[in-house]
């Protein structure tokens, strides 16, 4: 895994397009052009979706353009092969908006890496629909707003989490066991930037309960699942997953809290994945340069 700490500024250019003869050319051939030094380069080809995958990493001050140029002068490469692409600066930390409810472990996590330096972002506020975690955010001087989620007030709910996304700029949002199913039109409206951390190896064991639906199936390994969160219930694109080795012995509530550590590393891993541009969506599925 490659640190995000780094000191050293660095465009990254990630893109998706149909597959076909001569991309790797002409982005390396537009890179050289501009003096771009590569220090980081992968590709793929997916012959099911033929469709071509690339991230590219950039040392900034290698190149003769700033980035709007290069943005721009990039979109004329881009157009013909019809890419989907963007390129990020390493000098604007992306900005992470927390959805917790009352478990603690992943919230507790994020916030000691961000804390520590280990995730470097800015986290503009968390949102939660009980009060129990606005004394340790707060104290983290985070703003904390407090949306309740009852059946009546779900559309008036999901449209405050809306505003509060937008208006605190946001590039990610991120269910740190947010228990609240968000609604279709706001996952529609952000495909891409909204992230879960599901209790379930998917898509084994969808919804809720799933240690519980795991001891009665008497299952020998358990894990967690960080996907995009979609209008269908823990369908998303899956970005990491990891497991554990369970036995007879382990009743529920162990399995819940041995659980609970590989919910926050699987978390952890998949955000990190994402704020470094290393996730591209696939349809359903995911191209995930480690």
């Amino acid at each position: 895994m490659h640190a995000m700490t780094t000191t050293t500024r660095r465009y990254t250019l990630s893109l998706s397009c149909p597959d076909r003869v001569g991309i790797v050319a002409a982005v390396s051939d537009f890179l050289a052009t501009h003096s771009g030094w590569i220090t980081e380069a992968s590709h793929h080809a997916d012959t099911e979706s033929q469709r071509f995958f690339m991230r590219q990493e950039l040392l900034a001050d290698s190149l003769t353009l700033d980035i709007d140029t290069l943005r721009a002068e990039f979109a004329k490469i881009a157009a013909p092969f019809d890419m989907k692409w963007r390129i990020s600066d390493s000098a604007r930390k992306k900005r992470v908006v927390i959805l917790v409810s009352k478990q603690e472990h992943c919230l507790y996590d994020l916030l000691g890496r961000w804390q520590s330096g280990e995730l470097d972002i800015d986290i503009p506020c968390v949102i939660s629909n009980h009060e129990t975690f606005r004394g340790l955010v707060e104290w983290h001087g985070i703003p904390f707003h407090h949306v309740p989620v009852t059946p009546d007030t779900k559309a008036a709910a999901y449209a405050k989490v809306e505003q509060l996304y937008v208006e605190a700029e946001a590039d990610v949002m991120v269910l740190a066991r947010y228990m609240q199913i968000l609604s279709p039109g706001l996952c529609d409206k952000f495909p891409g930037q909204i992230i879960n951390i599901h209790h379930s190896f998917l898509p084994s064991f969808v919804g809720a309960k799933p240690y519980h639906q795991a001891f009665k199936r008497g299952v020998k390994l358990i894990g967690a699942t960080c996907h995009y969160v979609t209008s269908d219930l823990d369908e998303g694109p899956i970005i990491e997953q990891d497991v554990i080795r369970i036995d007879h012995s382990d009743v529920p509530e162990e399995l819940v809290r041995s659980g609970k550590d590989v919910e926050k590393a699987v978390l952890a891993r998949g955000l990190r994945y994402h704020l470094e541009d290393r996730v591209l969506i696939d349809g359903n599925k995911t191209v995930v340069f480690r």
